[in-house]
């Protein structure tokens, strides 16, 4: 498999969309990373939302099979939730056997990064990211693993980073309002920044995840000690941050900052915000989950207060 390098992950995705330009749409999560759609708005390539299923907290498979079947679709950009790494190999497969010429993106920049390329892999592309907030976190890249016959030419674009500020704001604007999401192209993407050799880069790639795993362990033994396990995502999501779901969400969120700390609320729903559908199960998820960190970015004993909040406000 070709290696692909990057300053970020949506810049190997923008130069494989605009290298195999095309009218079909792609689908995609409905709760996926809202830069992901917006990336394939800059190229013009159009995609379409699919739900999640509510047993498994992916993307509904049978519902991809469904509208596949109905007609041909330019591609498939599959993410694992929360990092669960689980791939359907056997699904991506069964649609390479329906329709050789849908592109697979196995995108997997939640997960635990690898770095030897899977040569019987079952999709086209495998993504990974090592910028912020990432698994492992280096602050900046992004790299693939493509096969030999994917179409890939690097595309170099002027990059302003006020225009991603400025982008940031509008797209969570529009998330937490619930309001349409209306693209202005600009020069937001960062496509020309050098990167380290490959080999360097995947030396600073494994030495990251020798101490972020071992870190990252310490604090999940931490939550899963101290919630209760009703609450707890199961363990195979719960790589990337520490996974609850709760009924009142917003008011343990509220919680949480009043006393002086922090958690996320990932991801959206993007249906009806970036494509005109409707996502109901992943909705539901959106409005019960919330991601407690468990990188660097927090400790111990922090962790510990987290979850006397959570038990004083469940």
């Amino acid at each position: 498999m070709k290696i692909i390098q990057a300053p970020r992950a949506s810049a190997i995705l923008y130069s494989l969309l605009v290298s195999c330009p095309q009218a079909r749409p792609w689908l995609m999560p409905a709760n996926i990373c809202p830069i992901v759609p917006i990336t394939f708005l800059k190229a013009d390539v159009p995609f379409e939302f699919v739900d999640i299923s509510p047993a498994t907290l992916r993307m509904d498979l049978e519902q991809v099979e469904v509208q596949i079947k109905k007609r041909r679709i330019g591609g498939l950009l599959y993410a694992h939730p929360y990092g669960e790494a689980d791939t359907p190999h056997e699904f991506f497969i069964s649609l390479k056997n329906l329709d050789p010429e849908i592109v697979i993106v196995d995108d997997r920049c939640l997960c635990i990064p690898e770095t030897i390329p899977d040569e019987h892999a079952s999709s086209d592309v495998i993504l990974f990211s090592t910028g912020y907030a990432k698994i492992a976190e280096l602050n900046f890249g992004g790299y693939a693993f493509l096969k030999p016959y994917v179409a890939y030419k690097p595309v170099n674009l002027l990059f302003d980073p006020t225009h991603y500020g400025s982008l940031e704001t509008a797209y969570k604007e529009a998330v937490n309002r619930c309001v349409r999401f209306h693209y202005d192209n600009n020069d937001w993407l960062e496509t020309e920044t050098p990167q380290p050799k490959w080999e360097t880069y995947r030396e600073q790639i494994e030495q990251k995840l020798q101490s972020t795993l071992r870190y990252r362990a310490a604090l999940n033994v931490i939550y899963e000690n101290n919630l209760p396990e009703e609450i707890q995502l199961p363990t195979a999501y719960q790589s990337w941050r520490f996974n609850i779901r709760v009924k009142n969400k917003e008011e343990i969120l509220r919680a949480i900052f009043a006393e002086g700390l922090f958690a996320s609320s990932h991801y959206a729903s993007l249906a009806g915000i970036m494509a005109d559908n409707h996502a109901p199960n992943a909705e539901i998820l959106a409005n019960e989950v919330i991601n407690l960190f468990n990188d660097e970015h927090f400790d111990e004993a922090r962790a510990e207060k987290i979850c006397d909040i959570i038990l004083r406000n469940l």
